[in-house]
């Protein structure tokens, strides 16, 4: 398959998946529960759409591990978090363009990452305050997890043909585990995307916080890479 036709999947999931999962936390009024679940459901969707195509990473982390446990080359990974990365920004402006047509004001939070007490107060109920050594470690051990059953999952010695279920609700797991934390990142891309069009609220701002939702993710994806490797290693 042509790297192009993989970047115009992993554009298109990519998109797919914050349109889904992202669309849902701001219009669907259906709890932390079913902000999880549209997460993961749009991740299966696209697993069975466009896996036979780029393998439905949707995610610069998923790439980066994927990278790092030598399943692809450098080249190629920058063109997936290229393709991944636009995806992610053009679904963020169609949310923010039916946002804007609905009249719902500010757009605020806008489903965006965050920590801290600041986040806390703009985010709303439900929400908890944590630091950002903590939010960091929420998102690179969760990340860490989601890297090592995808990895597991895809193994050419599993069972495959489930890889996107078993990605999907470990995904949608890891939703319910964190949103409360930091609103669920594991994904530089959608948490880029969200905080373009984020409003600052009072004294907190996305894109001032958005450094830790590209690198503590990258840095999970990193360590399962090579953990996997230890855990699974090819036989010679």
């Amino acid at each position: 398959m042509k790297i192009i036709n993989k970047m115009l999947a992993e554009g298109f999931g990519t998109f797919v998946l914050v349109l889904g999962g992202c669309g849902t936390a701001l219009f669907g009024h259906v709890g932390f529960l079913g902000v999880a679940i549209a997460f993961g459901l749009t991740v299966i969707a696209m697993a069975y759409c466009i896996g036979h195509v780029s393998g439905a990473h949707l995610n610069p982390a998923v790439s980066f591990g994927v990278f790092v446990n030598g399943r692809m080359s450098f080249k190629d990974m920058l063109c997936y978090w290229a393709a991944q990365v636009v995806g992610a920004i053009i679904a963020g402006a169609v949310l923010y363009g039916i946002y804007k047509s609905a009249e719902l004001g500010n757009t605020g939070v806008f489903a965006a990452n965050g920590y801290g007490q600041d986040f806390q107060e703009a985010a709303g109920p439900g929400y908890q305050n944590i630091g950002w050594i903590g939010a960091f470690a929420v998102e690179a051990v969760l990340t860490f997890v989601f890297l090592m059953v995808i990895l597991g999952a895809t193994d050419e010695r599993s069972n495959t043909k489930a890889a996107g279920l078993a990605i999907g609700l470990t995904l949608t797991l890891i939703h319910l585990v964190s949103i409360p934390l930091t609103n669920t990142s594991v994904n530089p891309a959608r948490s880029i995307s969200q905080a373009l069009f984020s409003d600052k609220v009072g004294n907190w701002s996305a894109c001032s916080q958005v450094w830790l939702f590209i690198i503590a993710p990258l840095v999970g994806a990193a360590v399962a890479g090579v953990f996997y490797k230890l855990v699974a290693p090819k036989e010679k």
